[in-house]
């Protein structure tokens, strides 16, 4: 069912190819073109290689490919700690109810009352010399709250279901029923959450960066936004040097959308219907 959507397939196909450019890019790298200076500065593409070089005499298209993948591995790393963390708190919380759901719906609410931003921005800021994983670490400890209120919701409804009714006179416990009889059930709303949640990853890591609370070590596309900003490529008129990064950003982004178009039509038969 979900490989003939075409959204979907055509979104995933798009997801793929950028990381085959990345991983070919990264692996076919000799280790000291990475070096600053291993370039002419400022060549514009074509006659400064596939996509130019910058300010500091780096070609493009090596930064893209591990801007690229670094980027890709944020979002995979905070979508998967998130949307995992979030469904395991709105599944216990929905499923036994009472005061466990009190507590952690209290506990939800709050969390998303706060503004997720400014703690990103407090806890990058106070975090010195910040890498790609502790990046990603961080947007996921404040990517599990929309999910957990969420998945709270379909579990209300889901555990008065006939299914689940039958689990409990069999003597499954509440764990048992959670993991093997609602989680099942619910994997098309979750790899809808997922892909949300990976595409919110990688724009707050954008974000970041620019703010200069990026891995300044590694590169990352967010990373490639901030260096070219710090060097004036508007100014000077580099746009390769910018543009390169943004219509990555605008071609994932647009990528993931599809992705998630797709998984909510085959979760919500009624949106295909109407596509």
């Amino acid at each position: 069912m979900l490989l003939r959507n075409r959204k979907f397939m055509l979104g995933a196909s798009i997801i793929l190819a950028l990381v085959l450019l990345g991983i070919l890019g990264t692996v076919f790298t000799q280790p000291e073109l990475r070096r600053t200076g291993s370039f002419p500065v400022r060549l514009p593409p074509g006659s400064g290689g596939l996509l130019g070089t910058d300010s500091l005499g780096r070609s493009i298209a090596i930064q893209w490919s591990e801007a690229l993948l670094n980027s890709l591995q944020v979002g995979l790393i905070a979508a998967a700690l998130g949307t995992s963390l979030g469904a395991l708190i709105g599944f216990v919380s929905g499923y036994f109810g009472r005061i466990v759901d009190a507590l952690l719906r209290t506990l939800i609410d709050v969390s998303l009352s706060v503004p997720s931003l400014l703690f990103l921005i407090l806890i990058a800021s106070l975090v010195k010399g910040v890498d790609v994983l502790a990046v990603a670490l961080i947007i996921g400890a404040f990517a599990w709250a929309s999910p957990a209120r969420q998945s709270r919701a379909q579990v209300l409804s889901l555990k008065e279901r006939g299914f689940v009714q039958l689990a409990r006179l069999s003597g499954m416990s509440g764990l048992e029923i959670i993991f093997w009889e609602l989680i099942p059930n619910m994997l098309p709303w979750l790899g809808a959450n997922f892909v949300n949640a990976f595409l919110a990853a990688v724009l707050a890591e954008a974000g970041l960066s620019l703010l200069g609370l990026g891995p300044q070590t590694e590169m990352t596309l967010g990373m490639m936004l901030y260096w070219a900003l710090s060097y004036g490529a508007i100014l000077q008129n580099l746009w390769w040097w910018w543009l390169i990064p943004v219509l990555t950003l605008m071609c994932l982004f647009l990528s993931l959308y599809l992705v998630h178009l797709g998984l909510d039509e085959v979760s919500n038969p009624r949106l295909a219907a109407q596509a």
